[in-house]
């Protein structure tokens, strides 16, 4: 976690000053694959990196360590201020619930889709469990084949390893509360 914390606020602070990564190679001196690999929470880096490219940007190398403590253990989301995090043409949009929370073996994920949203073409599959309430609307599942059609109110789990996709045919926004295990990777 402390990796994938560092690395967010890394590129999150060279994409706010505007560097590309190889700019901010040739400013701290760390080569553009070290740089790629923090950025991508592959690695931790040294203190004598973290140094440099707090160097960079003009700032203390607490900048970084104080964000990677800061992982929570409690994360209160007040209605609509969950935190969003994708969006697709207007089409879909996934607010978080659960950003912030410090190793998490779970996400938390409020999704509005328009009408005749999907989730692609082909059954999507990965590992872990799902779950899926519908708070407004409907939504068409297809799990290893079979149709489930699930109304405002009803909920749906399925191991995620089963071929699974999804469409909104719901005549409007359909608001779906998903529970996902494990927590998957979400980058801004």
């Amino acid at each position: 976690m402390v990796k994938k914390l560092i690395g967010k606020k890394l590129k999150a602070t060279r994409l706010k000053n505007d560097m590309t990564i190889q700019e901010l190679t040739e400013s701290s001196k760390v080569s553009s694959n070290m740089i790629s690999r923090i950025e991508r929470g592959l690695t931790i880096p040294s203190v004598e990196i973290l140094m440099k490219l707090a160097e960079a940007f003009g700032m203390s190398i607490n900048y970084f360590v104080q964000e990677a403590e800061k992982g929570s253990t409690v994360v209160h989301t007040r209605k609509g201020h969950g935190e969003p995090i994708f969006f697709f043409e207007d089409k879909h949009q996934i607010t978080s619930l659960t950003q912030g929370l410090r190793d998490p073996n779970f996400a938390v994920f409020y999704d509005t889709l328009e009408r005749d949203c999907t989730s692609g073409e082909g059954g999507m599959v990965h590992n872990g469990e799902e779950f899926a309430l519908v708070l407004r609307g409907s939504m068409e599942f297809v799990i290893e084949g079979e149709r489930y059609q699930v109304e405002e109110g009803d909920s749906i789990t399925f191991k995620a390893s089963q071929p699974h996709s999804w469409r909104n045919r719901h005549d409007g926004q359909t608001v779906v509360l998903w529970v996902v295990s494990p927590a998957p990777e979400v980058s801004h």
